[in-house]
């Protein structure tokens, strides 16, 4: 069975997609970009291996990597690539299963929160970006 409706606002449809999905990554890698002592400082809290690094690695996929993104410009390799990078982060910043309630709930929202945008990413990765994106032309 064919969608119609979908299929004609496909392209739009996954550009809505790649914004929707990195909105948030935008916005949360400015903050760790102008704020970068304090993102070390927290990573270095969790017990992140090399903070400065991870934070570094963090302020380039969150930001830098999230415009690509949405510009869809290598979708399909860096959609895959910030799939696994959204899972390192729920493991390191969101592991549940050490803690108790209240913040074993709170995490655990967190942590599954993170794998359900990895789906979306994945998704993206095996979709590509569509005809509005730098991929596409």
């Amino acid at each position: 069975m064919r969608y119609t409706l979908f299929d004609n606002q496909r392209d739009v449809i996954i550009l809505l997609a790649r914004i929707l999905l990195m909105i948030l990554f935008v916005m949360s890698g400015w903050s760790k970009m102008t704020g970068f002592s304090g993102t070390v400082e927290y990573l270095g809290s969790l017990g992140a291996p090399m903070p400065q690094v991870a934070a570094g690695v963090a302020v380039a996929m969150e930001f830098f990597i999230a415009i690509l993104l949405i510009l869809g410009f290598y979708t399909r390799p860096l959609a895959f690539l910030f799939a696994l990078f959204v899972v390192g982060t729920a493991v390191i910043g969101h592991p549940f299963w050490n803690m108790v309630d209240p913040a074993r709930a709170a995490n655990s929202v967190q942590f599954f929160k993170n794998m359900s945008i990895t789906g979306g990413l994945l998704l993206l990765a095996v979709t590509g970006a569509g005809r509005f994106s730098v991929d596409g032309r």
